[in-house]
């Protein structure tokens, strides 16, 4: 296996892979409250053509995987994919981002098939806001598919809050204190997607959430409880767990950006904020050989951008959060 980099020397270990544009949440900031308009199930990448592209990135260098969606858990048979995966030997790491409303009655079987940690999307725990925000009054499931993850050892299990001002800004300092109970809270500044003309809530800076955690005393920087993710860790004093701040507009961190992006139509993303796409479902379908597969790869990464244009203006129109994955 030999590693790769980008046009600036950023080394690329790190694909994303959107197994479905499904969810069964409709997030504010994620997904328009009447859905978004499906890809056929047949222009959904297979299991076994995701399984192509993994293999042939991971000797390209690629380590690390995580699923994500839409919400990944809807798909049928997602172990499966999980267990081919964890069956590429050069695979190290296999994560998944969820909502969390269907893990309880998958964290077993997905521990099983190899996977190794969750990352779980919490915006309030408040069960009136919980339902503003996503539509359902789903909080108790996920509650207990945080729950369930940390008893079957999907650790560290990573809770991922979305700060909106005059959302759910106010119960910042109420996650914080969950990092006490050993919880791996991450805030992360609301990113400028479209979101199928409604109002998007407004943006909190990663400073700003920080500044409202003076009150718990001195945040201590600490490493990462595992993973490639961008957050910056600390620790109140006492707690077992840590708190993260990602922080894609205020403070980007391009510059290290070790990823690619392959979303559940077959499209590779070099970059989330951006609306540039490589087809690899074209060439998957009419009978390509791993040979052309790692070549549209390295057309992705060689077509990385130095960085976002966010502070420009400029921001992705071609998809929704929920067609790429985060």
């Amino acid at each position: 296996m030999s590693g790769v980099s980008d046009s600036f020397q950023r080394p690329i270990n790190y694909l994303r892979i959107s197994v479905t544009d499904r969810c069964n949440l409709r997030c504010i900031y994620c997904m328009p409250a009447e859905g978004v308009r499906l890809v056929p199930h047949s222009e959904l990448l297979t299991y076994e053509e995701i399984i192509l592209v993994v293999r042939a990135a991971a000797e390209m260098g690629i380590s690390k995987v995580r699923i994500s969606g839409g919400e990944p858990l809807v798909r049928l048979g997602l172990v499966n994919l999980i267990r081919m995966l964890a069956q590429i030997h050069a695979i190290d790491d296999i994560s998944l981002t969820t909502n969390g409303v269907w893990l309880r009655d998958q964290a077993a079987e997905l521990k099983e098939s190899g996977l190794s940690r969750v990352n779980v999307s919490l915006d309030s725990l408040n069960r009136q806001r919980f339902e503003r925000i996503t539509g359902y009054d789903k909080l108790t499931e996920v509650l207990q598919g945080i729950e369930q993850a940390r008893k079957v050892k999907l650790e560290p299990v990573k809770i991922n809050m979305v700060v909106m001002r005059g959302v759910n800004d106010d119960e910042v300092l109420d996650f914080a204190l969950l990092s006490k109970q050993g919880w791996h809270v991450r805030f992360i500044e609301l990113m400028p997607f479209v979101n199928g003309g409604g109002t998007a809530p407004e943006f909190v800076s990663g400073e700003e959430m920080c500044n409202s955690l003076a009150s718990l005393g001195d945040l201590e920087p600490c490493s990462a409880p595992i993973g490639v993710g961008p957050a910056k860790y600390y620790q109140l004093p006492g707690a077992e767990g840590t708190i993260g701040f990602i922080t894609p507009v205020s403070e980007h961190f391009c510059f290290r950006c070790n990823r690619l992006r392959l979303t559940a139509d077959g499209k590779l993303l070099p970059c989330l904020l951006s609306d540039q796409e490589v087809d690899l479902k074209h060439t998957l379908r009419t009978g390509a050989f791993a040979e052309e597969i790692r070549r549209l790869i390295l057309e992705a990464i060689a077509s990385k951008p130095e960085g976002h244009r966010v502070a420009l203006g400029v921001v992705p129109q071609r998809r929704l959060m929920t067609q790429v994955g985060g």
